[in-house]
């Protein structure tokens, strides 16, 4: 893939910004799209957002320097929302945040040991390039029903018709300005045709300022109240630090592959550790864990810029945010419906990157390899809509996620089934 910016590279300051933009605008829609799972009063909701926002800002910055080194934006891990929301639901009327938490701390603690431990660079040799591209694709393909929900919200059926219109109309202009813009303005695409979204949503429905004026001041604990230890609740967590791990070292590997980074297994190591430790501080402070976020590639090939400082001016906004209350609830304002649109695009272009892999260096010649690409990604899509009662609540968090089970039958395929030599 032709870059205008490689990793290390610095663009000047004002291209920087633009660059961030971007970034920006996909750290706020998935740290926005995890919110609702804060619990308490209105202004302990309040806080909760202000420490996802600090901590998805600073978890950006460390991995930026010290962790994997990469241009990887960093939010709330969507698989932990399921044992979360899982425990939640558990405790009925009585919830008890200080055990939900608690299990968090330790399976940070449990990603930690294994990145310090040497065992990833054993895991690490599983991620051949056929494996590479098929998590690109399982990345754009899973997120589909994320994406459909964003679009068309269950909640509001009235407005179904503005996400189907805005879809036909938007796609293509975007992409044919992705064709047509060259240099920092290919940048401004996405913040543009966010705004762009959100200005005739609201023209048309009204009701910025009653979203806006939703938020109030914050009150509450900065950090975990008490550690309380639940063994089911803790293992429960396990299972979905497993799930955790596989989407990191998939996200870090991915990307590597992509960019054709070097020293890529020492990345890998340093970024999982860092994923730990952060997910250690989450727990301590009562909010959902981090994790690498697998769509960074589709804003690369988006924007054809792989600088890994983009992503700094993006998590200074981030925390920016965490101690202004207004500005997040002005960012959470934005539409779903727009961001569903937005992330349908990006995804598009992840898609059209996997692609690009698999035709060059020989990755897939004949029908077995073609085969080792293709079944995972059908799979996967089926894993992701079966009903969840039919599984057994403790293994729901890796049989329930159709990104994980892509995985796993994926590595099964290359290494063991077809067992290809190239």
């Amino acid at each position: 893939m032709e870059l205008k910016y490689n990793l290390n590279d610095r663009p000047a300051v004002r291209e920087l910004l633009l660059y961030s933009m971007q970034w920006f605008v996909l750290a706020v829609a998935v740290v926005i799209t995890s919110l609702f799972i804060a619990v308490g009063s209105p202004a302990e909701r309040v806080l909760y957002a202000q420490k996802v926002f600090a901590l998805m800002g600073v978890a950006t910055i460390v991995q930026v320097f010290w962790g994997h080194r990469m241009p990887i934006v960093v939010g709330p891990a969507s698989v932990l929302l399921v044992g979360i929301i899982t425990a939640l639901a558990s405790q009925g009327d009585a919830v008890n945040t200080n055990k939900i938490y608690t299990s968090v701390m330790l399976g940070g603690g449990v990603v930690t040991l294994l990145a310090l431990s040497g065992v990833l660079e054993k895991v690490q040799r599983v991620f051949t390039p056929r494996i590479v591209v098929v998590i690109m694709m399982l990345i754009a393909f899973t997120l589909a029903t994320t994406i459909k929900n964003l679009i068309f919200p269950a909640a509001d059926a009235s407005r179904h018709g503005f996400g189907l219109w805005f879809m036909i109309l938007g796609l293509p202009l975007m992409t044919l300005a992705a064709v047509r813009l060259r240099g920092v303005a290919k940048s401004l695409l996405v913040p543009l045709s966010l705004l762009v979204g959100c200005v005739i949503y609201y023209c048309i429905y009204g009701g910025f300022g009653d979203v806006v004026g939703s938020y109030g001041e914050s009150e509450g604990r900065l950090l975990l109240p008490a550690v309380e230890f639940d063994g089911s609740m803790i293992v429960a967590f396990l299972f979905c630090y497993v799930a955790l791990l596989i989407n990191d070292i998939g996200s870090i590997q991915s990307l590597g592959a992509m960019l054709d980074a070097d020293g890529l297994q020492m990345r890998c190591r340093r970024g999982v550790g860092v994923t730990g430790l952060l997910n250690v501080a989450a727990g301590a402070m009562g909010v959902i864990g981090p994790v690498n976020y697998s769509m960074s590639p589709g804003v690369i090939a988006s924007s054809s810029c792989a600088s890994r400082y983009a992503l700094v001016p993006a998590a200074v906004g981030l925390i920016v945010c965490a101690f202004v209350p207004q500005l997040i609830a002005v960012l959470s304002a934005i539409p779903d419906t727009v961001i569903g649109v937005i992330l349908l695009y990006l995804m598009g272009t992840q898609l059209a990157a996997s692609f690009s892999m698999m035709t060059s260096g020989g990755k897939a010649v004949g029908f077995e390899d073609c085969l080792i690409i293709g079944l995972p990604v059908m799979a996967a899509l089926i894993f992701g809509i079966i009903p969840m009662q039919i599984i057994p609540a403790l293994l729901r968090p890796i049989v329930g996620n159709g990104f994980v089970m892509g995985v796993i039958l994926v590595i099964l395929l290359e290494h063991v089934i077809v067992r290809r030599k190239n």
